[in-house]
């Protein structure tokens, strides 16, 4: 029986998934090394559920109760001791990751399942940080959790069935949308969307359009709800690179190899939102979007 859930990482996607397990009626502790990290993510979690109370999809009263069932801790150790399922929520980076889940191998309770929110790094990869292997899995939730129905559920080269029925099961009563998948570089969803992701990125870099002439096309034509390279903001160019470089390096195909406009961007310290400015510059405070000063026409 899973009732206490820990989430390590306070991010976008850490917030987001700890709102959705304690809306759900779960324990959660909210795990960060920043005191102040966590103090953003409660008021993120705060102002997110004000929509939902201003939309009628909760009550006042139903949002209390979410913000009652999340506690905050700065130690792995203190955060995961009485857990029964941990989501590591952390920055995309593969050595930090099997930091964090040596850690967890070493605090969490023996049957707790390990689980995390990786969109690309190997599972197996990361199980073998741990002597629990069977129970180790990823829950990779889309963003923004609240909102998004899809969990990729994949699965590591040891995980046990039973600890994939458990996550399933656990994501539908989440009201998810749970989708089992095997542990190969970007698993499903990133498989495929980063390469057109990188594509779009790519006719930009050689003058085939303009950012706007290519996201209209994405989605007038394709009937996508936003356009690749909004996309891309969204998601953050840093972290669609360090996709990209698992793909390319995971599968030795070139055909994954990043942009290097993407790469410039991103050592230039352009990462989409989170920056305030990628393909896209973003006003703080509004919902006005213009297209970069770097990629605006003359």
């Amino acid at each position: 029986m899973i009732n206490n859930i820990s989430v390590i990482g306070s991010g976008t996607m850490g917030n987001g998934i700890a709102h959705v397990f304690a809306q759900h009626n779960f324990k959660v502790s909210l795990v960060d090394v920043n005191q102040d990290a966590l103090n953003k993510a409660i008021q993120t979690i705060s102002k997110n559920l004000d929509r939902q109370v201003g939309k009628g999809t909760i009550t006042e009263e139903q949002k209390l109760a979410t913000l009652n069932n999340i506690n905050t801790f700065t130690a792995i150790q203190q955060g995961v001791q009485n857990a029964d399922l941990v989501v590591e929520a952390a920055t995309e980076n593969s050595d930090l990751k099997l930091k964090i889940f040596k850690e967890l191998d070493t605090f969490a309770p023996a049957d707790c399942i390990l689980a995390s929110n990786t969109s690309s790094i190997s599972i197996t990869q990361i199980a073998a940080a741990t002597n629990r292997g069977e129970k180790v899995i990823g829950m990779h939730f889309m963003n923004p959790v609240p909102v998004m129905k899809l969990v990729e559920v994949i699965r590591g080269y040891q995980t046990s069935d039973e600890t994939t029925q458990t996550i399933m099961d656990l994501s539908e009563h989440l009201q998810k949308a749970p989708v089992e998948v095997n542990d190969y570089p970007g698993f499903v969803a990133n498989r495929i969307l980063m390469p057109m992701i990188n594509e779009a990125i790519y006719t930009l870099f050689e003058g085939v359009a303009g950012v706007n002439e290519i996201d209209t096309v994405m989605k007038l034509g394709m009937a996508h709800p936003m356009g690749p390279l909004q996309l891309a903001d969204f998601i953050g160019l840093d972290v669609c690179l360090a996709i990209l470089n698992v793909l390319h390096q995971g599968f030795g195909n070139p055909k994954y190899a990043p942009c290097p406009l993407l790469v410039n961007m991103v050592a230039a310290g352009k990462k989409g939102v989170k920056t305030g400015e990628g393909f896209y510059q973003y006003t703080t405070g509004t919902k006005d979007v213009f297209v970069s000063r770097k990629f605006q026409k003359s």
